[in-house]
């Protein structure tokens, strides 16, 4: 049975996806300046990738007389944090104490910060 977050994972695997989010992070773009921000695509690739953000509901796209406008929904991401983020957050903070604890206890001298040799 397919998890709903499938398509959210496969569409955040692509490191071409990743950078259209980034740059929709800073506000709506038009699709012709996310395919002016990748000359190395077509305008044709940039849409498929676009595309296929819009399944995983990670773009949300309205027109706005001849163009469209896309921007960025955050919601599935948080989605995806809360479910295998945020379960383990609380396991690495009680870790990394503990670790700490152990150090204080062993009595060493802490460690002095590093200099950076010329």
């Amino acid at each position: 049975m397919p998890d709903e977050l499938d398509l959210v994972w496969k569409a955040l695997a692509d490191p071409t996806r990743r950078a259209i989010l980034d740059r929709l992070r800073s506000g709506p773009k038009t699709t012709t300046e996310l395919v002016e921000a990748f000359p190395n695509l077509s305008r044709f690739g940039v849409m498929k990738h676009i595309e296929v953000l819009r399944e995983a509901d990670l773009v949300q796209t309205r027109d706005e007389g001849r163009q469209r406008v896309n921007s960025l929904n955050v919601v599935p991401i948080r989605r995806i944090y809360e479910r295998w983020v945020g379960r383990f957050e609380e396991l690495w903070s009680s870790h990394l104490l503990r670790v700490k604890e152990d150090a204080e206890q062993a009595g060493g001298p802490a460690p002095s910060p590093r200099r950076r040799r010329d």
